[in-house]
Order: C-alpha cells, then structure tokens, then sequence
C-alpha cells in the first residue's frame, strides 16, 4: 500500500515541474505542455485525497474523481482553442517563440 504522502509528493514534483516549464521556456507549445502537466498533477492530488477519505470513512467517495473529469474536460477544451491560437499565429508570423508576441497586430 502506498501512503497518501508518496502520491502528493509525486504531485508536487509534477506541479513544480509545469510552473518551471511555464516561467522558463519561451516555446508556446512547451508552455502550453507545462499548463497540462501542472493540470494533471491536480488531478493525481485530487485523486489520491478521495483515495485516503474512501479509506478513512468505508464508503465509496467519488468526489476526487468527479473534480478530475471536469478538469479533463475543461483541459480538453483549453487544447482545442490553444493549439488553435497557436497554429493561427504560426501561419501570420512563422514562429511561436512568446517572446516575438507581444503584439495582437495583424
């Protein structure tokens, strides 16, 4: 059995992970795979509470699960839009470096 410690470690490393990807890179689509990373790191926290209160209280819980099938679905949409606004600024400005997009011009 694997302590409830173990996984919210393994959650922080991920997050802390993500947050770095997102503060250091200056490549749209490693950002954009940091912002994931750090979503599916609440989602293995989530996870493992709702494992620990199941335990603790005998009964069924779903609630952690429940929270990561709406961070699923809300991450699935941020994917479409996103990968959308990265290929649109692809095609204008032959680079995704954020850098070079400070400006919203055409």
């Amino acid at each position: 059995m694997i302590p409830l410690d173990h996984y919210l470690l393994l959650s922080a490393i991920l997050f802390t992970m993500g947050a770095l990807g997102v503060l250091i890179r200056r490549n749209a689509l490693i950002i954009f795979m940091s912002i994931e990373l750090m979503l599916n790191s609440a989602n293995l926290a989530f996870v493992a509470f709702a494992r620990s209160f199941e335990k603790a209280s005998g009964q069924p819980l779903f609630s952690g699960q429940l929270f990561v099938f709406f961070v699923i679905a809300v991450a699935a949409a941020e994917v479409a839009i996103g990968l959308a606004l990265i290929v649109a600024i692809f095609r204008i400005k032959h680079n995704v470096d954020v850098d070079q997009m400070s400006s919203l011009k055409g």
